[in-house]
């Protein structure tokens, strides 16, 4: 028998609806999962049944829950639970200090796997000398430590024998293996496919087993939830990240909306069938929650290690020279043919871009796919719309193109300070460009790039947007750009329907209207009343998924 009358009512609170049309409730109610009534206790009242729970929220704000466009929950719940972990801040005697500690406890030997080392490190760790540093503390156990931006690795001289990498080994395309500038010697730097020549040594050796991956997945979400995030988007999902998104929804215990972006290339960190025969498997991983509806293409490097592609050259190198732009790994003819692939197929594509010729480059394909087919309501990204030519900003509008806003670094940062090694100060400091972005009509959506933010905290992000200064009180003083910042309320917009628009979940989540999924947070405080040095500091009390609580506030 079915009961009547609401599940849920929610009274007496200050509820911001980023629905335009009626921006501030005070009550809402919820049945089945979805919201059934906005508006004041008159509006509920009629729901509430003998059987409906009521939740007064004491004038507490409520809101809409945080959407992510761009996350890697498998490795940010491995990190969580598995790794190493020491802050971009640490100095290179922090890093090798921790390492020290880390090997006395590790079995013989036992992987030691972490980070996350600062980009402004790689030149004092790109050294002969470093690398005696850090063999003399590490016990003979082989060490991985990933950097602030996920591209690069720095390892020890055990790692490098057992992924059979000697002072003879070429370079591997597009990437580098580092040698000593004043002897050539191994320094234990890998630079971006590199990289991949350690991690494919260790996921070979059996270190990752399907239990560490089940346990990564669940660690992640409930990491999610706590932030108030109840959907994301997985930036790069291989097949055993499918299917574990997959497995957690047919149990019931996937708490958020999941979309997915599946990789066209087999990136050089994760391993495993992608492109056409990864897409071809789609529909097996989809599920009443878990959408696998993108495609991910990497299109540069970062900008730190020199290897994220722009228009002007970087600083003089000596291995580069002097008029070194970087490059691209996909040419405009294959991309184009990606995107036109993935629109006949119904996909969107997130395309990695971190240098400001790569979004040229990904803003021209578009273009060209633009002019045969037509509008779309598919929404492309460009992730990491950090550094962009001033003429490129119109055209994200112009081509219903995404700037996907990740990580949360609109701040000064260490990351920061390794680009401004690689490119000069002056260009490094024109980084995010959001208030021209948001003038121009561009769609902004917000993402962590959890792990490369150690953690995936919105409202850490959020406050950057709208202060441009580190909420960490690190660089005091100092602000990135502060011509860019944005307004609270914008802010508040960008982490919620417009990263609903942008993952193609407008329809069902990113505001409180009748009829959309009951995906709601209440919050430590009002977040548009206080201080914007203070947002960082919010909590989310209590995180709702389909109107069931999915995380508290302990």
């Amino acid at each position: 028998m079915q009961k009547s009358g609401a599940d849920l009512v929610f009274t007496n609170g200050r509820i911001y609806t980023l629905d335009r049309g009626r921006p501030w409730a005070s009550a809402l109610a919820v049945k089945a999962g979805r919201i059934v009534a906005v508006g004041d206790e008159g509006a509920v009242g009629p729901l509430v049944g003998p059987d409906t729970r009521r939740v007064d929220l004491k004038g507490a704000m409520l809101m809409p829950g945080i959407v992510d466009v761009h996350a890697h929950l498998m490795m940010g719940g491995q990190a969580e639970l598995f790794e190493l972990r020491v802050p971009p801040t640490a100095s290179v005697e922090t890093l090798i200090a921790r390492v020290g500690e880390r090997a006395a406890e590790t079995p013989e030997g036992s992987w030691i796997i972490g980070g996350q080392w600062g980009s402004n490190l790689l030149p004092e760790l790109n050294r002969a000398e470093a690398l005696a540093k850090l063999d003399a503390v590490s016990r003979g156990r082989p060490v991985m430590l990933r950097d602030d931006t996920y591209h690069n690795r720095w390892v020890n001289s055990e790692a490098l024998r057992r992924a059979g990498v000697g002072r003879d080994t070429p370079d591997p395309e597009k990437g580098s293996i580092g040698r000593d500038p004043a002897t050539g010697a191994l320094t234990g730097m890998m630079i971006e496919t590199a990289a991949g020549i350690v991690e494919r040594t260790i996921a070979d050796s059996g270190y990752y087993t399907e239990e560490m991956d089940r346990a990564a997945m669940a660690r992640s979400i409930a990491t999610l939830n706590s932030f108030g995030v109840t959907a994301f988007l997985d930036a790069a999902a291989m097949q055993p990240i499918l299917a574990a998104l997959k497995g957690l929804d047919d149990r019931g215990e996937l708490t958020a909306w999941s979309v997915s972006a599946m990789p066209a290339v087999e990136p050089s960190f994760m391993f495993g069938i992608a492109g056409d025969e990864l897409i071809a498997l789609r529909e097996q991983y989809r599920g009443a929650h878990a959408r696998p509806d993108f495609v991910k293409v990497f299109l540069d490097g970062v900008p730190g290690a020199r290897t994220a592609a722009f228009h002007e050259p970087y600083l003089p190198d000596p291995v580069l020279g002097c008029c070194f732009r970087g490059s691209t790994i996909v040419t405009v003819p294959d991309l184009i043919r990606w995107v036109g692939k993935c629109e006949t197929l119904g996909l969107g594509v997130k395309i990695h871009c971190a240098g400001d010729a790569a979004v040229s480059q990904a803003l021209d394909a578009i273009d060209v796919v633009r002019s045969f087919n037509g509008p779309t309501k598919l929404v492309h990204h460009i992730a990491h719309a950090s550094y962009i030519a001033p003429s490129d900003i119109p055209r994200f509008a112009e081509l219903g193109v995404a700037a996907d806003l990740s990580p949360f670094l609109w701040y000064p940062t260490s990351f920061l300070e390794g680009h401004k090694l690689a490119m000069g100060e002056e260009r490094a400091q024109r980084f995010w460009p959001n208030r021209e972005l948001l003038a121009s009509g561009a769609l902004l959506a917000g993402g962590s790039d959890w792990p490369v933010m150690p953690n995936p905290d919105p409202w850490n992000g959020m406050e950057g947007l709208v202060t441009r200064k580190n909420p960490s009180g690190e660089f005091p003083g100092a602000s990135l750009w502060p011509e860019q910042a944005l307004d609270v309320a914008t802010a508040l917009e960008i982490f919620t329907i417009n990263s609903a628009r942008a993952i193609g979940l407008a329809d069902t989540v990113g505001s409180i209207e009748i009829g959309k999924s009951a995906d709601l947070i209440v919050l430590d405080r009002n977040v548009l009343e206080v201080p914007a040095d203070e947002i960082a500091n919010t909590k989310v009390l209590t995180t709702w998924f389909e109107g069931r609580v999915v995380h508290e506030h302990a």
